[in-house]
């Protein structure tokens, strides 16, 4: 079997997944065309100018970015420029046509939305490990329905409470990802000041608190607390994400996430850097049963009953 042929048996698990990813499937299209055509011995520029495509284009369909697949015809005409083996190109073409199916974040309001995060669900929902380091809020995967709907009330103080209802509904699905049968490993970092900051009120928090408990005992979820006398904590100025997906021949990817937009890294270099990062700070902060023991004591102590 070629080494195309091997990549390409990987990759028919994914035809028969019951929940669409099409984030993954773009990605996996894009990368699998991209090793066609190395295989042909084609640089992006040679084969975009055989194609009349821009190289643009071409670098946009093999990241496998933007909302949309690539169409049919324009992956049918690579296939053929890089003289695609018939058995790996149907492979690829069913891979491409499942891609254009929507998964369930796709079809809330594209206000709700953007682009960015449109991206960033979709990435969460095929990893097979998240990484994520919170700064100032919960990480989303673990808020509480009532936490969310504080944060957004935070955030968005003018929104009619019908586009708060929806905010806090679409982060209540994004949760569910946890309960699945092939639920990702969860490892999230979170300053202790997420801990002691009251959003909605003490009763949002205990109640948070508690969740994060729950949660941390669960043998796919690995929570830790950096706590605040560690002052000289290697912690990056804002929250980071950082996915990894399971045997599918994709790069781990960093989400950086700003106010109303985000950076998405992939280059290997960069995202080593943050992989380090928060193997440093994993160190510094407290363990894991550290972590449940603060936690219980924090609910004690500053939202136990009066």
């Amino acid at each position: 079997m070629s080494a195309a042929s091997h990549r390409i048996s990987r990759l028919e698990p994914y035809l028969d997944r019951a929940e669409p990813a099409p984030t993954l499937l773009k990605m996996l299209v894009g990368v699998q065309l991209a090793g066609f055509r190395e295989d042909a011995g084609l640089s992006q520029d040679q084969a975009a100018r055989a194609l009349g495509f821009s190289p643009a284009k071409l670098s946009r369909i093999e990241s496998g970015k933007g909302r949309r697949p690539p169409t049919e015809t324009d992956v049918r005409a690579l296939l053929e420029k890089y003289g695609t083996d018939p058995y790996e190109a149907s492979v690829l073409l069913k891979l491409l046509q499942r891609a254009g199916e929507p998964g369930w974040w796709q079809r809330y309001d594209k206000r709700l939305m953007p682009e960015w995060f449109d991206r960033l669900v979709g990435l969460q929902e095929a990893a097979s490990t998240i990484r994520t380091f919170e700064i100032q809020y919960v990480p989303g995967l673990l808020q509480t329905p009532a936490y969310t709907q504080a944060v957004v009330e935070r955030g968005l103080p003018n929104a009619p409470a019908a586009e708060v209802g929806r905010r806090v509904e679409l982060r209540k699905r994004r949760t569910e990802l946890l309960d699945r049968e092939d639920a990702p490993q969860l490892w999230a970092i979170i300053d202790e000041s997420v801990l002691l900051r009251v959003l909605g009120s003490r009763e949002v928090m205990r109640e948070q608190l508690a969740h994060l408990v729950a949660m941390a005992r669960r043998p796919r979820v690995t929570l830790q607390v950096v706590p605040l006398d560690v002052t000289n904590a290697s912690a990056p100025a804002i929250p980071v994400t950082y996915l990894r997906f399971g045997g599918a021949d994709l790069p781990d990817v960093v989400y950086l996430e700003h106010i109303r937009s985000a950076n998405f890294l992939e280059d290997r270099d960069e995202t080593e850097e943050y992989r380090v990062a928060l193997d440093r700070l994993a160190d510094e902060a407290l363990t894991p049963r550290e972590t449940l023991d603060r936690l219980d004591r924090t609910m004690a102590e500053r939202y136990g009953d009066e």
